[in-house]
């Protein structure tokens, strides 16, 4: 189970490296996109990506 988390925690890092390597200018456009959309959206988003990724886990656990 922990080497699970510490794998997960490991794809995320990957994830978001290669995000601010590959493309930091499009990481500012996207933030500021989220700044006007307001807290509430951006929280209603961040909890359905959230659901969006508990499914996807428990889909590959079956």
């Amino acid at each position: 189970m922990l080497t699970d988390i510490l794998f997960g925690l490991g794809i995320i890092a990957i994830v978001e490296g290669l995000v601010l390597a590959l493309a930091p200018s499009r990481l500012e456009q996207l933030l500021d996109m989220l700044r006007q959309i307001g807290p509430e959206r951006t929280r209603t988003m961040g909890l359905v990506i959230l659901a969006g990724g508990v499914l996807l886990v428990w889909a590959a656990r079956g």
